[in-house]
C-alpha cells in the first residue's frame, strides 16, 4: 500500500506480519539484543523490507543499524525511511541523485488516546480537523495528523540533524475521491527556518495520505 503514495524514483516494500525469517547483520542484531521478542521481530522485518527496496534500486544489501534517535544509517547515496505499527511494516528508499529526503509513517486507523491530540497539534489544526471530520467522519483525522507530522520529522531530520517539535509545523489536509478508501494530500508549513538545499530554503513539505484496510499511511518525498 505504501507504494500508492510514492513517485517512481522511490522503491518500497511492505509486510503485514513477521513470519518471514530474516538474517540480521551482527551490528543490527547487537542493536536489539536486549529488546523484547516482539521488538526484535518487527526490527528484523522492517529491515527485510529495506533490503528488498535496495534490491529494487539495483543496490547491494548492507547493514542498517540504527543511529541517532534510532534512525537507520543508510548506505552512501541512499535516502530512506522505515515505519512499523501493529500489522504493518514498510520501507521506502531512493537514490540521492533523485531524492533529497523522504519520510513515511504507518499508524492504526484509530483515534489517538485521550489527551494526546492537544500535545501534538496547534489550535488552528484542531479547528481544521473538526471541519474535516464534519465532511468525512470515517477518517481518524487526529491519528492522520500525528502520522503526517511523523513523516514531516523523518523528512526534516536528515537535512538538519536537529529535532522538530510538533508545534513547529502547521498542517493542512486536502481529501481526494478514491473508491478504495480515503486518500488525499497534505501541506506542512514549517514555523521555523526550513533546511536549505541547492540554494533554496524549503519552508513547506507536501505529502500524500491514505486510510485503508485499518491503517493510516503518510509519505513525503523531496525530489531534486
Amino acid at each position: 500500500m505504501i507504494a500508492d503514495l510514492l513517485p517512481a524514483p522511490v522503491a518500497s516494500a511492505w509486510r503485514r506480519d513477521d513470519t518471514e525469517p530474516v538474517a540480521l547483520y551482527p551490528e543490527e542484531a547487537a542493536a536489539v539484543a536486549r529488546a523484547v521478542p516482539r521488538r526484535q521481530r518487527e526490527f528484523a522485518t522492517v529491515r527485510l523490507c529495506a533490503r528488498l527496496a535496495l534490491r529494487r534500486l539495483g543496490l547491494p544489501q548492507a547493514p542498517l543499524a540504527p543511529g541517532v534517535r534510532g534512525a537507520p544509517r543508510w548506505p552512501h547515496g541512499v535516502a530512506g525511511s522505515m515505519t512499523h505499527c501493529a500489522g504493518y511494516r514498510a520501507a521506502a528508499l531512493a537514490r540521492t541523485t533523485d531524492v533529497l529526503s523522504l519520510g513515511i509513517d504507518a499508524e492504526p486507523a484509530e483515534p489517538l488516546p485521550e489527551g494526546v491530540l492537544d500535545g501534538v497539534s496547534l489550535p488552528g489544526e484542531r479547528g481544521h480537523l473538526d471541519e474535516l471530520a464534519a465532511r468525512l467522519p470515517g477518517v481518524p483525522w487526529d491519528r492522520l495528523l500525528f502520522s503526517a507530522k511523523e513523516s514531516v520529522f523523518k523528512t526534516w531530520y536528515p537535512l538538519t540533524g536537529r529535532e522538530l517539535g510538533f508545534d513547529e509545523a502547521s498542517l493542512v489536509f486536502e481529501p481526494a475521491p478514491d473508491p478504495r478508501g480515503h486518500t488525499g494530500t497534505f501541506t506542512a508549513r514549517l514555523l521555523v527556518p526550513g533546511p536549505v538545499t541547492g540554494g533554496v530554503r524549503r519552508d513547506r513539505f507536501t505529502g500524500r495520505w491514505l486510510v485503508r484496510e485499518g491503517l493510516v499511511l503518510t509519505a513525503i518525498v523531496l525530489t531534486r
